[in-house]
């Protein structure tokens, strides 16, 4: 039976780079899980690669079919943002293991749908100026920042990762990404335990 290794941690962590590297490594084998956005797709990203981009008419079809498994809606200064996973034919445990990133509510929600030994929780951490360094250069990069959103995501995530609603989630084991080597060989470890 498979698995789904649920990467999570605040923004700029470095949760992105890691997915990727993760999904490379021919020896772990793991398959994308993509989530899908109500947000508007931003530059460089694809359709189906890094989310599953549709409307709020679509989340609400895919909701009244009975196939959103967790949802979160954000109020952001472009206006409301949901996320959320579909259990669709994508998802198949009984052939792979497969990957993905989500908050710590969308943890839980997966883990107490598929069962807690189905889903292992990967927590990304790092240093809160380094954080706020690199979304900063990342939204630079973009033609058209959107930095009120940016900032009010850097505050949300010490709310959303709070150490009580850490501890709640049942969540022990925490990865420092500081060294991005260091931190990648330490989840392949906990991966293949």
């Amino acid at each position: 039976m498979g698995r789904i290794i649920c990467l999570m941690g605040k923004s700029s962590t470095g949760k992105d780079t890691i997915y990727k590297r993760l999904l490379a490594d021919r020896e772990l084998a793991l398959r994308k899980m993509v989530p899908y956005t109500t947000r508007p797709i931003r530059d460089n990203e694809v359709n189906g690669v890094e989310y599953f981009f549709t409307d709020e008419a679509g989340y609400r079809r895919l909701q009244a079919e009975g196939k959103v498994i967790e949802a979160r809606a954000y109020e952001t200064v472009h206006g409301l943002w949901r996320y959320f996973t579909v259990a669709d034919d994508r998802i198949d445990l009984s052939a792979a293991d497969y990957c993905m990133i989500g908050t710590l509510e969308a943890y839980v929600s997966i883990r107490d749908y598929f069962g807690r030994s189905q889903v292992l929780p990967v927590l990304i951490e790092l240093d809160d100026g380094e954080r706020l360094s690199r979304a900063l250069a990342r939204e630079r990069a973009q033609l058209q920042p959107r930095y009120e959103e940016m900032c009010r995501r850097f505050l949300a995530d010490s709310r959303d990762f709070s150490q009580e609603r850490i501890k709640e989630a049942d969540i022990t084991r925490r990865f420092y990404n500081d060294d991005l080597e260091k931190c990648l060989e330490e989840i392949r470890t906990y991966i293949k335990q």
